[in-house]
């Protein structure tokens, strides 16, 4: 018999998940998810190649590329090697949280990704660090889906975006200090000694996710309720597919009991059938998502921004440099990145919540907001003053990066609560495919097409202009919060009209759940 409906609703979360701890642990895990990012990418890990002089003088190399003797491409598809498991895990942990429970998932990638680092650590070969790098994305994927929806059921109704802000400000953060954490520990010790440093930070973290009673999404049904459900469909279906009698008052099937062979094969036609539903499910889940237009708006307004920013990430530096013949540009633009990244996500956020946290006023916040701020960088790039060019450059950012909440809560408030892990993972899978794996690659045809860095900056700046357009549609499209719909748990089927499993004076009412 199942148990009463009450013990089917989800349990409410222990006393020691306040908010607010919540909060700071996924900010804390973000962070040491970024600071890996900058690791990588820093001088003191990373390294450099073999060289030589004219006169055969060699200098060794230092780092990953210098240890194993990596070429530039190598040394690239190493760098980026996580974003594999990160776009193909993304949509499967999503889909995955319709039948196991998220907090537990979290759990299951922050232990992938820390044995994946640790592995990092102790590479003995290129190929076996690049197999790391992907299953570092493939952890990381489960968190980036699971994470935004945690936090905005625990934030308060006035200060959601601004929750998602302070959660999001951990990326550039994570970045900065990861190059200089990589670049002190691989100067001073080795970089395999970085790898081991966040394999031990994270190590709580993932042991945590399986310790501590798990938190249950808005919108999901628990576990333990699929599996009272799922157990009645079996004997149920059992029941039905023989033929009862009784014998002495015990009940039999098919005239010698439940024989194991017919469970057996119950059970395998059941998990199949289970695969295929989940297949079915998720083509469904994928399909709603594509046809709204509120998200689809919304993430095409975010690939364009990721294109643009993915870009500035890699060659602003080099465009610094050739344009102002500044020596120290990758100090200057890190600099102006972080501290622009941490006041303007923080600010946008802010500034959501103070407007009124919905989805028109984030679409106006994201459309004004980029558009001000694409003129701003493409001012600045016009200017041939240095001084000129840092000030208009650092308000252009501070006004981009002010999108980073708003834009994060769309995707989480414009589908129903079961659908927003899937909707944080098809946004990430989107904006990278299309936005900041491209975007690099593309602009070095650019500029090797035009060989003017000037030129070069003021195209890419111009595509700010159609992502704040883009945004701007959204402004008119008529928006519905939905994040309070589908209050009922998901993927809880009702079983009417089952066969009692015992003749005779049966309350009815006990075979309807």
């Amino acid at each position: 018999m199942v148990p009463p409906s009450s013990s089917m609703d989800p349990s409410p979360p222990p006393s020691w998940f306040t908010p607010k701890r919540l909060l700071i642990i996924f900010c804390v895990i973000n962070m040491i998810n970024y600071v890996d990012r900058g690791a990588i990418a820093s001088n003191g890990v990373n390294g450099s190649s073999e060289t030589c002089d004219d006169k055969g003088i060699c200098k060794s190399g230092s780092g990953i590329q210098g240890e194993f003797d990596l070429t530039n491409f190598q040394d690239g598809l190493l760098s980026s090697a996580f974003m594999v498991g990160l776009l193909v895990a993304s949509p499967i942990f999503a889909s995955l949280a319709k039948s196991y429970n998220p907090f537990r998932l979290i759990g299951v990638g922050l232990s992938v990704w820390t044995l994946s680092v640790a592995g990092c650590a102790s590479a003995f070969s290129f190929w076996f660090i690049a197999i790391c790098r992907m299953l570092v994305g493939v952890g990381e994927a489960s968190f980036i889906s699971l994470a935004a929806p945690f936090i905005d059921d625990n934030a308060p109704v006035s200060q959601k975006t601004a929750w998602l802000a302070m959660f999001y400000m951990c990326i550039p953060t994570g970045i900065a200090v990861g190059y200089v954490y990589g670049g002190y520990v691989g100067g001073h010790f080795h970089w395999r000694y970085a790898f081991w440093g966040e394999a031990l930070l994270m190590l709580p973290f993932a042991v945590f996710g399986f310790l501590v009673k798990p938190l249950q999404l808005k919108g999901f049904s628990p576990v333990e309720s699929k599996k009272a459900l799922a157990s009645v469909e079996t004997v149920s279906s059992v029941t039905d597919d023989s033929k009862a009698s009784k014998l002495d008052g015990r009940m039999l099937v098919g005239g010698d009991g439940i024989i194991g062979d017919k469970l057996s094969k119950t059970s395998k036609s059941e998990s199949i059938h289970n695969i295929l539903n989940q297949l079915s499910r998720f083509a469904k889940d994928v399909k709603v998502l594509l046809v709204d237009k509120v998200y689809v708006v919304n993430v095409f307004g975010y690939i364009a921004y990721n294109f643009v920013i993915g870009a500035y990430s890699y060659w602003g530096p080099k465009a610094g440099y050739n344009i102002y013949h500044l020596k120290s540009a990758d100090m200057l633009f890190g600099g102006v990145t972080i501290v622009c990244g941490i006041l303007g996500t923080i600010s946008g956020g802010f500034i959501l919540d103070r407007m009124g946290a919905t989805i028109s006023n984030a679409f106006i916040l994201l459309s004004g907001a980029t558009f001000l701020g694409a003129i701003s960088c493409f001012s600045a790039f016009c200017l041939r003053s240095l001084y000129g060019f840092i000030v208009l450059f650092a308000v252009g950012e501070l006004l981009v990066f002010a999108t980073q909440a708003p834009v994060n809560y769309v995707c989480l408030h414009c589908v129903r609560p079961s659908l927003r892990p899937l909707s944080m993972a098809i946004s990430t899978v989107s904006i990278h495919i299309f936005g900041d794996v491209p975007s690099s690659p593309l602009v070095g045809i650019l500029q090797d097409h035009i060989n003017n860095w000037r030129d070069t900056a003021l195209t890419l700046t111009s595509i700010l202009f159609l992502a704040a357009g883009i945004w701007f549609i959204g402004v008119f499209l008529h928006a519905v919060d939905k994040s309070n719909d589908g209050s009922q748990p998901v993927s809880t089927p009702r079983i009417t009209s089952r066969k009692p499993l015992l003749d005779g004076n049966v309350d009815e009412s006990l075979c309807e759940v």
